[in-house]
């Protein structure tokens, strides 16, 4: 798991967490998918940038997640979810992949 970047972990649990939700009509099905891939992305940023700022990523990951509900009342949920994505993948590089 070292050769992906913790970016591409984070944005693809946010995009898939919510198309597998999506297209079996089980939310449960879809947090769970959220779920592991944020585990897997904070055990990453814990690795590559320490414990503080895997902290705050799991926090903008979580935060991020909730956003994307009142968003996609206003943009449309697709839109809504790759464009927090999006903004969880830039910190994920910004604080920890642009190192490695």
């Amino acid at each position: 798991m070292d050769r992906v970047p913790s970016a591409l972990v984070a944005a693809s649990g946010l995009v898939g967490g919510y198309g597998v939700a999506r297209w079996t009509k089980k939310r449960q099905l879809g947090g769970a998918v959220l779920a592991v891939a944020g585990a897997a992305a904070a055990q990453q940023w814990r690795e590559r940038a320490g414990g503080k700022a895997a902290g705050a990523l799991t926090a903008a990951y979580v935060t991020a997640f909730g956003a994307s509900h009142p968003l996609a009342k206003k943009v449309g949920a697709w839109p809504a979810v790759f464009g927090v994505a999006g903004a969880v993948a830039l910190a994920s590089w910004a604080v920890a992949d642009r190192r490695a």
